[in-house]
């Protein structure tokens, strides 16, 4: 049987499913699109947070730091001369550097990227699903 226009009505109800699903797999891929964003920012708002207070906490260490290095100079120098007592201090605050720095590295390798973990397994579950 056909309608006004000149379909058939099994034609135009498959249109209409087409339709319909197309609609719900453009919604879907939104949605995704939605957590991968969200789930991004959030790991990213944790990483800022932590930056910030290891640099407010860097900076006010390196303030004392500068004290403690002026007071152990001026300790060490009564002993010997100031050249030395400097060099002295300056290669204990090398070292001091360098095992910080590959402390640091390693953290920094042992953490995860913001990557949108969620929304990518989810997204495979969908195009799984959507071939199937």
């Amino acid at each position: 049987m056909f309608n006004r226009n000149g379909h058939t009505e099994a034609n135009g109800s498959a249109t209409a499913a087409a339709k319909n699903v197309v609609e719900h797999v453009r919604n879907l891929v939104k949605l995704e699109l939605e957590l991968a964003t969200m789930e991004v920012r959030q790991k990213a708002k944790k990483a800022a947070l932590g930056v910030g207070l290891a640099a407010a906490g860097a900076f006010a260490g390196l303030l004392a730091l500068l004290f403690l290095v002026a007071a152990a100079t001026a300790a060490i120098a009564t002993a010997v001369s100031v050249w030395l007592a400097l060099l002295i201090i300056g290669a204990a605050l090398l070292l001091v550097a360098l095992v910080g720095v590959l402390l640091g590295v390693r953290f920094l390798k042992r953490t995860s990227p913001p990557v949108p973990e969620r929304a990518i397994e989810e997204a495979k579950r969908t195009a799984e699903a959507m071939r199937s």
